[in-house]
């Protein structure tokens, strides 16, 4: 019976242990080498690039839904992509021919852009983010010149306002509020003054006040499901934690949708957890870049043996960054519901590395 958990925060853990195990056993037992790792990347960039398109092109066609797919998978889209572009990078290294598949991954980059970005902005700046980041990887990784130069960060930002910009005037044109960024933005502002002030007001060290939840009186003081796995995960094991459902989604947008996780994570589990979860944050960052100047360290002496991995560990390490970035500080829900369970399999895939190199 102690190892069923009795609430959410509790239920996180234990996701979180279960699959950094499952995740070191996989770096260690499977055969990860470039190729593989290129194959999957692919496989997997393919899969998302036709989730993301056609879930975009729903948006425009009367009688169908859309599912918002960018949200919880945007950030292994990521992991796929710069996986891949660290991968071709490998290979060029080792006198492959990489034209035809360094073509076909940038045209699945841009297809992701293009679709991730009509259906949420916040997937956007994740996406450009997390681009970012994995080309200064890759560029530390084999000593190249460092990829912020003046003139590329004022093409970045040039093509951010442009698509900022071009999304505004679709939405005017299409007449389609859903594609307007100045309406996240009036969103955002509506909802920040109050929910930062229910925050302040509420949270403790391990929780929030007794009833400071939207029910009132039956509220449990902490991980009351602001902050929770995705409610599948819940259910199907007949966990009897408290789930939002109907009118509560819209209440929880109040601490899930338009603030930071920072503020998320502080009301449902407390200032405690936040710390932690921060400085767990810095760790696998910090143990990713380590693990990372190894890999290249075996490279450049000629041990073949772990290209596969550092391609691997390149995406995400790229992925969790800007995952943990954009969900702490910029949205709560790129870091909850089904993005925490993407954001802890992240996690894995970085801190996994660490066992790999001990075993050596």
């Amino acid at each position: 019976m102690a190892l069923i958990a009795e609430n959410h925060l509790q239920y996180i853990f234990e996701v979180a242990i279960m699959l950094q195990i499952g995740v070191i056993f996989l770096l260690n037992l499977a055969p990860l080498s470039l190729s593989l790792v290129m194959l999957g990347a692919l496989i997997v960039g393919t899969g998302f690039t036709a989730l993301f398109g056609f879930d975009a092109l729903f948006l425009f066609l009367p009688g169908f839904g859309h599912s918002e797919f960018t949200h919880p998978f945007g950030s292994l889209a990521l992991l796929a992509i710069v996986t891949a572009l660290a991968a071709i990078q490998l290979m060029k290294e080792t006198g492959i021919n990489i034209k035809s598949l360094r073509n076909y991954v940038l045209l699945l980059l841009v297809i992701i852009t293009i679709a991730g970005g009509l259906m949420h902005r916040s997937f956007l700046i994740l996406w450009i983010l997390g681009l970012l980041l994995g080309f200064f990887l890759i560029s530390k990784s084999f000593r190249q010149k460092s990829v912020f130069t003046l003139r590329r960060i004022i093409m970045v930002v040039a093509v951010v306002i442009a698509g900022f910009g071009s999304l505004e005037i679709l939405s005017r044109v299409l007449d389609m509020s859903i594609l307007s960024p100045l309406l996240r933005l009036t969103r955002i502002e509506t909802y920040a003054l109050p929910s930062v002030k229910m925050v302040i007001e509420n949270a403790t060290l391990t929780g929030h006040q007794l009833s400071s939840c939207y029910w009132g009186d039956t509220c449990l003081g902490g991980s009351d499901g602001y902050m929770s796995l995705p409610i599948s995960l819940i259910t199907l094991f007949g966990l009897p934690f408290p789930l939002f459902f109907g009118i509560l989604v819209s209440k929880k947008d109040i601490i899930d949708y338009m603030l930071p996780g920072i503020f998320g994570v502080t009301f449902d589990f407390g200032y405690l957890t936040l710390l932690f979860l921060l400085l767990w944050c810095a760790g696998v960052v910090l143990a990713g870049t380590m693990m990372l100047r190894t890999y290249r360290t075996r490279r450049e002496n000629g041990d073949k043996n772990c290209l596969g991995r550092e391609a691997l560990l390149i995406g995400s390490l790229s992925a969790f960054i800007a995952q943990a970035l954009v969900g702490l500080f910029i949205m709560n829900r790129s870091i909850n519901g089904t993005a925490m369970l993407t954001f802890l399999v992240l996690s894995a895939l970085v801190v996994g590395h660490l066992i790999f190199i001990k075993n050596k």
